[in-house]
């Protein structure tokens, strides 16, 4: 069956780094464009950054755009999220996702087809 497990996340200060890892099982990795959400408490679910597997193409949100970088192992079939310079407000929970074909970057969840269970990130200040 299709499992996306988040892994990495936990406390870290403002300004330090964590890299959430992402391993996809039980579909073709290499078809599907990988995404991460997160959602804090209280709020909606909200999109971070994707990356195309046709080209490598990358999206980021502006809230952590020069901070954060997606990347991908294919032989892992591993989707990685690097979060330097840490803020209080990117406290959440982050959410490893998948949508169907290589070639594009959606931003909104109802692109997405698959989702991990998350992992707790929490900044503190």
């Amino acid at each position: 069956q299709v499992q996306l497990v988040e892994s990495g996340g936990g406390l870290v200060q403002a300004g330090g780094s964590l890299r959430l890892s992402c391993a996809a099982s039980g579909f073709t990795f290499s078809l599907y464009t990988m995404g991460w959400f997160r959602q804090a408490p209280g709020k909606e679910r909200e999109f971070v950054t994707s990356i195309t597997r046709s080209s490598g193409t990358t999206y980021y949100a502006d809230s952590v755009k020069g901070r954060f970088t997606i990347s991908v192992a294919d032989a892992k079939n591993t989707v990685y999220l690097q979060m330097n310079s840490l803020k209080p407000e990117d406290t959440a929970i982050y959410y490893c996702a998948a949508a169907p074909g290589a070639s594009w970057l959606p931003t909104s969840r109802d692109g997405y087809r698959y989702w991990g269970q998350g992992t707790q990130v929490t900044v503190s200040s």
